[in-house]
């Protein structure tokens, strides 16, 4: 392992030292693969993958970023038998240590999975099927479903937001935490979460680290009972910021949530807008005659 000048560590094995590269690696920024005249699904892949030589960025990540990227886009459904390490290591001019690593990154994300014969084949996405109706939030449906739930922060702070205080039915100047979080169940980004609380309300909420669940932080710090709450859902593309939280390389379906949550004083405490990957979701509803 060696440290570039931003004092990042790489792998130095991932990539084949200077004098081995082709002569298009050494003076091109971008390699950018192009042959097609392997069979599929060799060649429909590789016209989608490109490796740049300059970045600090080792090979083997550039390679599992990429692929994920078409996973999570749709462009390599579940089921899509990938080229073999030695035949993709061939084709990108690369070692087959570079490829072996990529794939076994991603067979322990549960991305790809190896069936004998059947070679390396796209596992097919973790389907979630939450049943609405309940009051709850991320860190207990995860928990029904038998995930762990975590969280990577984003961004916390106060803020005054004329059009999120006409939600609250509040003056214009009344102040808000907001928080931006991306929610993972089993380590897998889910949603991609922007959720504001009345700190007039909540005080303690001020204090919050972002951590965990908003509503059992209500409870047992602000001694607010949540009584029901108004939500809507629809289809949309997902933004810049989605596709970044998802690893998606182009917009992809999704489901926006948008839910206002009031305590047993009927005023609101929280409106949350969150942005659930599409291939992930799929909710119930149970109807009555």
């Amino acid at each position: 392992m060696v440290q570039n000048l931003h004092g990042q560590s790489r792998d130095t094995d991932t990539r084949p030292p200077p004098e081995s590269r082709p002569p298009h690696l050494k003076t091109s920024r971008y390699q950018t693969v192009m042959n097609a005249t392997r069979t599929a699904p060799t060649g429909g892949l590789l016209s989608k993958l490109s490796l740049d030589s300059q970045t600090s960025e080792p090979y083997y990540l550039q390679l599992k970023r990429q692929i994920n990227a078409l996973i999570a886009s749709g462009e390599l459904p579940a089921g899509t038998s990938l080229p073999s390490e030695r035949l993709l290591a061939e084709a990108l001019q690369i070692s087959r240590t570079t490829v072996k690593r990529c794939y076994n990154d991603l067979r322990d994300e549960n991305q790809l999975s190896t069936h004998g014969r059947g070679g390396t084949q796209v596992q097919p996405p973790m389907q979630l099927s939450p049943a609405l109706g309940k009051l709850k939030g991320f860190t207990e449906e995860m928990r029904e479903m038998g995930l762990q739930a975590s969280t990577r922060l984003l961004e916390r702070g106060l803020v005054k937001d004329r059009s999120i205080a006409a939600i609250f039915e509040l003056p214009p100047t009344s102040s808000f935490l907001k928080v931006v979080r991306i929610r993972l169940g089993d380590d897998v980004p889910m949603t991609r979460e922007v959720a504001w609380y009345d700190v007039s309300q909540a005080p303690a909420m001020a204090g919050w680290d972002g951590n965990g669940s908003a509503y059992a932080f209500l409870r047992s710090h602000c001694g607010l009972e949540l009584a029901s709450a108004e939500q809507s859902i629809e289809a949309v593309l997902s933004q810049s910021e989605d596709n970044e939280a998802f690893g998606f390389q182009a917009p992809a379906p999704c489901l926006l949530l948008k839910r206002k949550t009031l305590g047993t004083n009927g005023k609101a405490v929280e409106y949350v807008e969150g942005t659930f990957r599409g291939d992930a979701y799929a909710y119930r509803l149970t109807l009555q005659a």
